[in-house]
């Protein structure tokens, strides 16, 4: 079978298809045929040497939908999503220190065929294509656990999504909505702004606006953010946060913060809060979640398999709105 792997030897990195043998059937797992995948900003990171954690010969991917063709009758036949999460462990509030995700290092989704365990499947929602399937887990839970767990949005909480367009932000925005939050967005493209509005979006900032924390100010303070970006405008979000409100923070792209404003943040009895992914109860709950409310996922664009190592290289520039996708 083809795969899509990392090239990882000696400090270089770089992107290859390979042929690999299609893995042979265990106990209480399925072999799943591959229909799409779906990339995430992780796969560029590893292609580029920028993720911990990296092998040589892997083959990338995180997020997948297939059909099982080997394994338990309960599931052959069956079109099926694939949870990445590897190891969560017994604590639902943590990580295990033996936590992975699919696809580094164990072999990920950008192949023709995929060994995975059967509690890792969940059957595809009836009202997603095989592509819109393939964008669901990976980010879907992330922004899942963010929104409910960690932020505990509820029906009427007014809610600022960091730089929408990413896959987890604009799943928050359309969680937080689903349920009849008061959802606002920033972003630096007023495309990206606008693609907002049209999911639902309350309101828009331009942040490259150089007063855009006044004009947030003035739709009134926040009962939350969900931030991926960090960096130094954490010290903006404490400015628009209610008392008591919680920051909740999945990424660092812009990384650290500089000057933290800790008397804002304890003053105002914040919660600053760190979070990743999600554990397997919240990826059942997110499923039945999008079932329920019918979420769609905005899809960017969709490759070809044969040109997946052009998809890969398309994330560097984080300009997509939604997910990019991989067609087998």
């Amino acid at each position: 079978m083809k795969a899509l792997v990392v090239k990882a030897k000696e400090g270089q990195y770089g992107l290859d298809f390979v042929e690999k043998s299609i893995p042979e059937l265990e106990n209480g797992y399925c072999l799943i045929k591959m229909k799409a995948a779906a990339l995430n900003r992780r796969d560029y990171w590893i292609s580029v040497g920028k993720y911990p954690g990296i092998l040589d010969q892997v083959t990338l991917g995180s997020d997948g939908c297939g059909e099982v063709v080997a394994g338990s009758d309960l599931w052959k036949g069956q079109t099926v999503l694939i949870n990445p999460n590897q190891n969560w462990g017994d604590d639902p509030d943590v990580q295990s220190s033996k936590y992975t995700i699919l696809g580094t290092p164990l072999d990920g989704t950008l192949a023709e065929y995929l060994l995975v365990p059967e509690d890792r499947l969940v059957v595809k929602p009836d009202h997603l294509t095989d592509e819109e399937g393939a964008a669901i887990p990976l980010a879907a839970l992330t922004a899942f656990r963010a929104v409910f767990t960690k932020a505990n949005i509820q029906a009427g909480s007014k809610v600022l999504v960091t730089g929408i367009g990413g896959g987890v932000s604009h799943y928050a925005l359309m969680f937080a909505q689903a349920i009849g939050a008061e959802v606002y967005v920033n972003s630096s493209s007023d495309e990206k702004l606008n693609r907002a509005l049209s999911l639902g979006a309350k309101g828009i900032f331009n942040y490259r606006d150089e007063d855009w924390v006044k004009q947030a100010s003035e739709v009134g303070k926040f009962d939350a953010v969900i931030d991926s970006a960090g960096g130094n405008a954490i010290n903006n979000y404490l400015r628009l946060i209610k008392p008591g409100g919680k920051i909740v923070v999945y990424g660092s792209t812009t990384g650290k913060t500089e000057g933290l404003d800790l008397f804002r943040l304890f003053w105002s009895q914040v919660s600053l809060v760190g979070s990743t992914m999600g554990n397997d109860d919240e990826f059942q709950e997110m499923i039945q979640f999008v079932t329920a409310h019918q979420i769609k996922p905005s899809i960017n664009k969709v490759y070809s398999f044969e040109d997946g190592i052009d998809a890969i290289n398309s994330m560097s520039d984080a300009e997509q709105f939604g997910k990019t996708i991989i067609k087998f």
